[in-house]
């Protein structure tokens, strides 16, 4: 049984990283399909940037959704319904032509998303339990392989189209030297995108079928474990929740929000930067873009390894140094390129474990429930939504400052000052807790100790009477001897001298301890002597 609930436990965490590889997949291949999507529903790239914004709130509100639900049903049952969700909504997607009904599938696909990002780390808490931190490396370390590989699907289904593309406009050609000009340009005109839009079908379709075999996963897990949710559930309940287990959730949905947003800035912007501020070449401004993520997607996949030796706390403080070492850089030395290179390139490494490594670590201090690591969602999303946009406003005010830059030191600086008063408000109650069961387990050792030396005073005391009791035995004897030699050897016998002697050789009284010599409490010494 042992075995199997192990195979068991190991199959959930395997088919968490497939599921967080498909989310990435489908939340990267959004942009190099933006285009085709524009010319399918007949906009502009620029007029459609509102399905943008719909994603993001379904992603929000399939986080608050996903944690109500989790807490009311089965984990498993849950996740493999919003992956359901998900591969439906990509298959839909490339038919659309219809703007309102895309940004309407965008939300439903972020809504489940959502509900995915929120239930994969709750159920890896739940499975793993304070072994849960390289499976929550190992979870994100997915969400980035999976954003990696989309663009590469993506682009081999463009590769195909152009290839197409280029084939039907050389039979075209042909056909315009054997036709009316007007009537093969109408004949031919809709040929292109109709090849664009089966091309990236294909794309999308590949990607709802992943991700809809990970759902039938999920459903096999659900018939193995149906009650497993709710005995982890069970024994989570059993834990106390922290005495400050709220306003330390709060200042970690801060802390998310504002790391979060940091990371998704630098990446969205770092390439502007670089163009505008360094001066560089698109191809180096796009290669130092790449070493921003590849440093931060290499760090992930080392973390999972990490994760297993060193402690979440121990891990959060050397992501927040390199991340403050490496913002100080980029503010105020980035015009030199070294620094810019370097700089990305550890900023990048120190963003990579944070998130995983904050879910892991307020775990070991109160419960995290779906309501909990709900908030968590949210507030990256938020983050991820809002910074950028703030950023975003204020360099185009500002044209002549690095606003990047500066937002990244203000966001480590931040991040480095929101931890320790974390900590401290985790542990403070636990100290003084410690602090009070000692001094409680130092009183019993006093009363025990005081206790015992009142009961070897009164044994001691009582073996001093025992001992003088004896001796008043041992002196009656004596005088009682001494005695009867003086009447043998006065002659005759002498009825004068026998009632005295009588008396003196009288028996002592006995008590009810048995022994001789002693009445309420004192020796008869008068007998004695």
């Amino acid at each position: 049984r042992c075995a199997d609930g192990a195979a068991l436990r190991w199959c959930i965490s395997g088919t968490l990283c497939a599921s967080f590889l498909g989310l990435g997949m489908s939340i990267a291949v959004l942009g190099p399909t933006f285009p085709t999507l524009a010319a399918n529903v007949g906009k502009n790239v620029s007029d459609i940037y509102y399905i943008f914004v719909g994603r993001s709130l379904g992603s929000l509100g399939g986080s608050v959704l996903g944690g109500v639900l989790l807490d009311c049903m089965n984990a498993t049952l849950l996740l493999a319904f919003s992956m359901l969700g998900t591969a439906a909504g990509l298959y839909v997607i490339p038919w659309c032509n219809q703007s309102l009904l895309l940004t309407i599938l965008m939300s439903v696909i972020g809504g489940s998303m959502g509900i995915l990002d929120t239930g994969g780390n709750v159920l890896a808490l739940y499975t793993w339990g304070s072994e849960a931190g390289p499976h929550l490396q190992a979870l994100h370390f997915s969400f980035a392989a999976g954003a990696f590989l989309a663009p590469m699907v993506a682009q081999m289904d463009l590769g195909s189209s152009k290839s197409e593309e280029l084939a039907g406009a050389e039979k075209t050609n042909q056909s315009v030297l054997k036709s009316v000009p007007t009537a093969s340009a109408a004949s031919t005109t809709p040929a292109p995108n109709d090849h664009r839009s089966e091309s990236f079908l294909w794309s999308y379709i590949f990607i709802g079928t992943y991700i809809l075999l990970v759902s039938i996963f999920f459903f096999v897990l659900f018939s193995k474990s149906s009650s497993a949710k709710d005995k982890s559930k069970a024994s989570a309940q059993k834990d106390r929740l922290a005495k400050y287990h709220w306003p330390l959730v709060g200042l970690l949905f801060v802390f998310f929000l504002f790391y979060v947003g940091a990371e998704v800035t630098y990446g969205s912007y770092v390439y502007t930067h670089a163009m505008v501020f360094a001066e560089m070449k698109e191809s180096e401004a796009a290669a130092l873009n790449s070493v921003f993520w590849g440093a931060f997607a290499m760090c992930r996949g080392a973390a999972i390894f990490g994760a297993a030796f060193l402690s979440p706390a121990t891990m959060i403080v050397m992501s927040l140094l390199c991340s403050a070492a490496s913002s100080i850089a980029l503010a105020f030395f980035s015009h030199f390129r070294a620094a810019l290179w370097v700089g990305s390139a550890v900023y990048g490494a120190s963003m990579a474990t944070i998130f995983p490594s904050g879910i892991a670590w307020i775990e070991q201090y109160t419960v995290v429930e779906g309501k909990t690591a709900s908030l968590f969602v949210v507030g990256a999303a938020l983050g991820e939504m809002c910074i950028p946009v703030a950023v975003g406003y204020l360099q185009g005010r500002y044209h002549h400052v690095p606003v990047v830059m500066y937002t990244a030191f203000v966001t480590s600086v931040v991040t480095a000052l929101l931890f320790p008063a974390m900590y401290k408000l985790a542990n403070w109650p636990q100290q003084r807790d410690s602090q009070e069961a000692s001094d409680r387990e130092t009183r019993k050792t006093l009363l025990s100790n005081s206790r015992l030396t009142e009961d070897d005073e009164e044994e001691e005391h009582v073996r001093e009477w025992n001992d003088a009791d004896f001796e008043v035995v041992e002196m009656n004897d004596e005088l009682k001897n001494s005695l009867m030699d003086t009447s043998h050897r006065i002659p005759g016998d002498s009825p004068a001298v026998q009632p005295h002697l009588d008396n003196a050789l009288g028996d002592p009284p006995v008590v009810a301890d048995g022994f001789p010599g002693r009445q309420n409490g004192s020796i008869d010494w008068e007998k004695s002597e």
